[in-house]
């Protein structure tokens, strides 16, 4: 993974020059520590500023074949580019590096346009043909890595992240309000949209073409399943679980990959023991894991974590993330994901791959999309269970299966399940609806929008739920629910939130790359084409997985109920020492400036909070998302980002020695 950045004159003046370029580069630094690269043609420059990962001497960019008639930058890793370069080789192509990138170069020659599809990979690649005078700006299929486009004066300017874009732009950015109004629905905004007026991102399996002065987006790729009654794949459970488990395993094996060495997240959940499960027979020798650890019990799961650990013999690190750790270091992952959010879970996350990198270690694996592709969230079982309660609404015994949902929650009590039954009850004349699933989540969600200004509110003239539905595909009507939900689940959440502000842009603050074996192309398409009842067997979620994985992992982690990720969020700013910037920026003269909330509603939240009184999850989510908000404002309307210090302390790191 890398910083690319770049500009086409699309009327052919030649408006382009290296100072622009190193202007672009300077924010992507983190992203590209280790050199930078510029190709400046006639109407075009590109540049990369590079972590080097496969080919550290020879794979510096921007690369070109002899002739110097294409130009490519990339960013991120094309994993199967081994077995490209052989293909390639036979053809007659001749590589002058050992880099993944190069063969972009030899493929794009070969096939043209189509070239992407031979990619196994996650990357954001820029392709300049100089004989056609045409630009490629691609993102690889489930949106692992970001890159942002934006047109200004006549000319087209891209980049890995939108502060890349802003030095070159005549005015300071502004916010997008429906973008916001996506965030305080879907926890972020939905592509092409960004934060930033007049700043698009190229979508999940998307192609820009930018010729004769014009962009044409086409889509290459999307996640697709069959119809409810089939085909699906037909082999019994046990076959379909060994060509899982070999899928799995091939996705590992390309993803270990590296000049350099590749280390491993361990939560202690299914998928990413399954996952360091694997890399250990695949890599062998000692593996080395990295984890999170929570000053609150409730948050944390360092005993499965050390379960992992004994059982694999694994050389293991943990970060110590307490509620100061979260409260100091939020603005700084407010200017690395470029966007406000509802949760603090990103912050113990930068403090992950900070830990990573101070180990020394520059690429590791995580379990990200296993829940998605294969079944795994609670928010499937909810919907199931709900899909069977709507049947028969006046049950008194259906809607008590929600309590089998949550076995980490206390909810003996009648008034836990009254709350269940109100939540979850919700909408359920609309289980027909293709958002059914999302509906209760999307609900209490956008309940956070009570804050918003009223001149806010006025700029919002329609549904962001209704304007997702009009862009769904007509296929979906003919999905099975659990598909449906899959497929909201992988088109919002994952590629906008848990790829980006928790994934991509977390890890390249301290320039560590993720690598993503359970998204790996082949796995996602294979997985949909399985019957739902593989996935989730009754409210056995992960079912297939676990059948392919099981035989590595001890029997308390195979059958743990999953446990989410969640960090410290009310608590974290107002038990004990409160950060100065965070009642600056609550303060009501703040609010009013900045213009997204009101100023009387923020206040009666604050003092709310402060008596004690704040409720559960609405309350916590409001309060996140009004702060970062205007932290962002701050940060990048004003151009005052907000310095706090991290909190630091002796306890930040653990290590475990192997079989310790």
């Amino acid at each position: 993974m890398c910083g690319i950045a770049g500009i086409v004159d699309l009327h052919g003046h030649g408006r382009v020059s290296r100072v622009e370029l190193a202007a672009m580069l300077e924010p992507l630094q983190n992203r590209g520590p280790d050199g930078r690269g510029y190709y400046l043609g006639a109407d075009v420059g590109l540049a990369q500023a590079r972590l080097a990962v496969i080919d550290p001497a020879g794979g510096g960019q921007p690369i070109g074949d002899r002739a110097g008639s294409v130009w490519v930058v990339c960013n991120g890793e094309i994993f199967n580019y081994r077995e490209l370069r052989r293909e390639l080789r036979a053809r007659g192509h001749r590589f002058s590096t050992d880099s993944d990138t190069e063969v972009i170069v030899h493929l794009y020659k070969e096939h043209g346009e189509a070239f992407v599809h031979h990619l196994n990979g996650q990357f954001a690649i820029a392709l300049w043909d100089v004989l056609r005078r045409k630009l490629l700006l691609v993102r690889d299929r489930p949106g692992i890595v970001p890159l942002h486009v934006s047109v200004s004066g006549g000319r087209l300017l891209f980049g890995s992240e939108a502060k890349a874009l802003l030095p070159l732009l005549p005015r300071a950015p502004a916010l997008d309000p429906l973008a916001l109004d996506q965030l305080f629905t879907f926890w972020a905004p939905l592509a092409p949209r960004t934060l930033f007026q007049g700043i698009e991102q190229v979508a999940p399996g998307e192609m820009l073409v930018v010729q004769d002065g014009r962009c044409r987006r086409r889509r290459y790729w999307h996640w697709a399943f069959p119809a409810a009654d089939g085909p699906y794949r037909d082999e019994p459970p046990e076959v379909l679980a060994e060509q899982l488990h070999e899928l799995l395993l091939d996705a590992v094996r390309l993803r270990l990959r590296a000049d350099v060495p590749v280390g491993a997240y361990l939560s202690g959940g299914l998928d990413s023991s399954a996952l360091a499960a694997l890399i250990r027979r695949e890599a062998g020798g000692v593996l080395r894991i990295f984890s999170i650890r929570f000053a609150d019990a409730a948050l944390d799961e360092g005993r499965f974590q050390q379960r992992m650990i004994d059982h694999l013999g694994a050389r293991h690190s943990a970060v110590r993330c307490s509620g100061s750790d979260i409260a100091g270091r939020l603005p700084a992952a407010v200017w690395h994901a470029e966007s406000p959010m509802l949760r603090t879970a990103p912050v113990p996350m930068a403090m992950l791959s900070e830990l990573v990198r101070r180990e020394g270690y520059r690429v590791v694996l995580t379990g990200e999309g296993a829940d998605e592709v294969l079944g795994g969230y609670d928010i499937f079982k909810e919907a199931k269970v709900r899909q069977f309660w709507a049947r028969q609404p006046e049950s008194a015994w259906r809607p008590l299966l929600l309590k089998r949902l949550y076995p980490y929650l206390d909810l003996s009590q009648q008034q836990g399940l009254a709350y269940l039954q109100r939540f979850f009850g919700r909408d359920l004349h609309r289980w027909r609806h293709p958002c059914f699933s999302h509906l209760p989540r999307w609900t209490t969600t956008a309940m956070c929008k009570e804050f918003f200004s009223d001149d806010l509110k006025d700029a919002l003239r329609d549904s962001a739920v209704e304007a997702l539905e009009r862009d769904l595909p007509a296929a979906m009507a003919s999905w099975a629910p659990l598909q449906r939900a899959q497929y909201l689940e992988m088109t919002t959440l994952l590629p906008g939130y848990l790829l980006s502000v928790q994934g991509d842009r977390m890890l390249m603050a301290n320039a560590v790359e993720g690598r993503f074996p359970f998204l790996d192309h082949r796995l996602i398409e294979f997985a949909a084409q399985l019957p739902p009842h593989l996935k989730m067997k009754a409210l056995n979620e992960k079912y297939l997985l676990k059948k392919a994985v099981g035989r590595y992992l001890p029997r308390e982690i195979r059958d743990r109920y999953k446990q989410p990720y969640r960090s410290p969020d009310i608590a974290a700013f107002f038990s004990g020492h409160t950060p100065d910037y965070v009642m600056a920026l609550l303060d009501p003269d703040a609010v009013r400036r900045s213009g997204y909330f009101d100023p009387q509603r923020v206040g009666r939240l604050v003092a709310k909070i402060r008596q004690g009184r704040a409720i559960g999850a609405k309350d916590g989510m409001a309060l996140i998302g009004i702060l970062s908000t205007q932290l962002w404002h701050e940060t990048f309307v004003e151009g005052r980002p907000v310095r706090s210090a991290p909190e630091t302390n002796n306890d930040s790191r653990q290590q475990s020695a192997p079989g310790a």
